[in-house]
């Protein structure tokens, strides 16, 4: 693991990243969802593509990367694109997971590959909007310390900027973020996928030009079983921008 200091708006961010197959001359960046961290997208792909250059990236304000202040998912692309341009990676390949995808989408990369990504608007069951309802009511209150009985379980535990961030990222709408992008896309989906639907991902391939869809069976975290196949439809891809 090592920890490059990039600045962003007069904020310093330590990042945190690791590299496999250092002497390979293509990159393939990984970013990790909501929660997560490079760890698991490094246990889930390290052991396939192995000529190319991995990058495993801790975002900011998970892992062992800081953030001290609020941001939202603009901010952490172009963070994460001052973070290649001081290491010297080129964006040829950048698959994101879930939240991940969303920051991959921005990098624009050569190939862009979305693997559960989040983007697409889903309303909220009647439920969940009750609950908002009464948090902001003992907000009022001034009971906001339950704050806990009330977030969702990816905002528990978060530190009050992380929570600002989760409230700024979580219904953001990417569809002209996906349509505007005019690269290479392979978006490979949980067929039981409950976090983002199978439905985003046919919303996305619509709205991506040159776009393929894999479906596979499993949840959100579907990837980890099917990491292998996965990277030789990435190398399919990638494959066919060689010629351009």
């Amino acid at each position: 693991m090592a920890l490059k200091s990039i600045t962003y708006n007069q904020q310093t961010f330590k990042i945190s990243y690791e590299i496999v197959n250092p002497q390979s001359k293509i990159d393939f960046i990984l970013l990790h969802g909501w929660g997560s961290n490079k760890n698991l997208m490094k246990k889930s792909f390290a052991p396939y593509m192995k000529d190319y250059r991995h990058i495993y990236i801790d975002l900011p304000g998970f892992g062992s990367s800081s953030c001290d202040v609020a941001l939202y998912t603009d901010n952490y692309a172009k963070i994460i694109d001052l973070f290649l341009i001081e290491i010297g990676a080129s964006k040829d390949i950048v698959l994101g997971h879930s939240f991940g995808g969303k920051v991959a989408t921005l990098l624009k990369p050569k190939v862009l590959v979305l693997v559960s990504s989040a983007g697409i608007f889903v309303p909220k069951p009647l439920s969940i909007k009750l609950k908002i309802m009464l948090f902001k009511f003992f907000k009022l209150l001034g009971l906001a310390k339950f704050r806990s009985l009330f977030v969702a379980a990816d905002a528990k535990s978060l530190s009050e900027e992380m929570y600002q961030t989760f409230k700024n990222v979580v219904d953001e709408d990417f569809s002209e973020v996906f349509a505007s992008y005019d690269g290479l896309a392979l978006l490979c989906w949980g067929k039981e996928d409950s976090a983002t639907p199978l439905s985003s991902s046919k919303k996305i391939d619509e709205l991506i030009k040159h776009s393929s869809l894999i479906v596979y069976d499993g949840n959100h975290y579907f990837f980890m079983n099917y990491a292998k196949d996965i990277c030789e439809n990435i190398e399919k891809t990638f494959l066919k921008t060689l010629g351009k």
